[in-house]
């Protein structure tokens, strides 16, 4: 299959013999190949809520020693070379990144490749990491906005894997073993589950040469994978309170949104960029700038295979918190009640648009996007729906989804004592 996303570059995607989903670019403006090696299904969404954590410990595990090699060992080779080799988990995946000059491609593949397949996952490595991602969310537990933001989200998604840091807990943490790592491995480690996207100067048919060849003792066990049906949440707004002597109190108001695949991803995705994506955006130049309420404001709403949450934030003066709450609130009612203008759609459209283009300018980001569509079931043709839908947004239907979306807030808020408990 050969789709023309771009005008320079045609995007390729075959799936292989022992079931790995192949995308190539290729791009021969610079002797550069990023690659990216996705697994579908994996990352948080997978997680059991007492597993949690599970997959970002096995992230960083996959480069701390294989059966051949050791961390060390590892860690010299790549950087032997100026290449960049890691493991990250996120919501919706489990993912390695690889980069390097064309020369070195093949045999950072199949390092790659080693590390993927045959990880040592040694006691030693395992409780080091688990220390260390302990101190982690420690630390991030000390931050008055990571505060804020996980307990908006264990309120948003009390039974849903959503409701959890990719971190876990330390409590999840601390229990997770060995057994549950390789277990994980075992299940979730297959061509079929594998979406491998690169990009930069190699052709295509070296491009599956060198991935048939690289992964050939790579076979499928031969029963299909688990499926795996989450129930969506269920509205139900409450307020949640941490009173901590800080130098700013954290306001958030969170609603559920929709997939990806849902029809009003879209517009929900224009008009957080409306509110708050960057200096112009109407949180920061009405609370802001003409108000002067925030050091820091702005929206976010996540792509996600489930139901994502949008959420407005500020970090106010301790003594401005009720009158935040109150303006981010007011925000959301301009919204359900006041048409945009079309000056105002059209801004928007431009600033999301002009940044979804500029997002596509490496062979990282390219291996990366086309990798993350495949992954998320959008297949590559999204790079041309995306857009086409943004454009097609109408001021009629951004109040409309502000309507049937932003009415009463799950509420988060953080500061002093005297001024969160109102």
């Amino acid at each position: 299959m050969t789709h023309s996303a771009l005008e320079t570059q045609q995007i390729h995607r075959q799936v292989l013999d022992n079931g790995i989903t192949l995308l190539h670019i290729e791009n021969p403006t610079a002797d550069i190949i990023s690659g990216r090696i996705f697994l579908k299904n994996g990352g948080t969404r997978w997680e059991k809520r007492e597993k949690a954590g599970l997959f970002h410990l096995l992230a960083t595990l996959l480069t701390k020693g294989t059966e051949k090699r050791s961390a060390v060992e590892i860690a010299e080779t790549i950087e032997s070379i100026g290449a960049n080799l890691g493991a990250d988990t996120a919501t919706d995946y489990f993912l390695l990144s690889l980069k390097t000059v064309s020369a070195d491609f093949a045999f950072m593949l199949g390092l790659a490749a080693e590390i993927l397949l045959s990880p040592s996952l040694t006691e030693g490595e395992i409780e080091l990491e688990k220390k260390i991602t302990r101190q982690s969310i420690r630390s991030q537990s000390e931050q008055p906005f990571n505060i804020a933001f996980n307990q908006l989200r264990e309120a948003m998604y009390p039974l849903h894997p959503y409701g959890v840091s990719v971190l876990g807990t330390e409590e999840t943490v601390s229990g997770l073993t060995r057994f549950d790592l390789q277990s994980a491995h075992a299940q979730f480690f297959r061509p079929d589950n594998t979406i491998i996207s690169i990009s930069g100067r190699i052709d295509l048919e070296s491009a599956i040469d060198l991935v048939k060849e690289t992964f050939a003792p790579w076979q499928n066990p031969g029963d299909s994978m688990e499926s795996l049906e989450l129930s969506p949440p269920i509205v139900n707004p409450s307020r949640r309170i941490t009173a901590r002597e800080t130098q700013q109190a954290i306001v958030m108001l969170g609603y559920l949104g929709v997939p990806v695949k849902h029809q009003d991803y879209a517009t929900l995705k224009l008009l957080s960029t409306y509110l708050g994506n960057g200096l112009s955006s109407r949180l920061f130049v009405e609370l802001r700038e003409k108000r002067g309420l925030a050091y820091d404001v702005s929206c976010l709403y996540p792509t996600r295979l489930d139901t994502s949450s949008f959420v407005m934030y500020m970090g106010t003066a301790p003594d401005n918190t009720s009158i935040a709450l109150e303006g981010l609130s007011a925000e959301a009612s301009r919204l359900r009640e006041i048409l945009l203008t079309p000056e105002e759609l059209q801004s928007a459209k431009n600033k999301l648009l002009g940044q979804y283009a500029l997002g596509k300018q490496t062979n990282a980001e390219l291996a990366q996007l086309y990798g993350w569509y495949e992954t998320l079931g959008l297949g590559i043709e999204y790079d041309e729906i995306f857009p086409r839908t943004v454009k097609d947004i109408t001021v009629e239907m951004i109040q409309d989804v502000a309507s049937r979306y932003l009415q009463e807030p799950y509420i988060s808020l953080v500061g002093p004592a005297s001024v969160v408990n109102m």
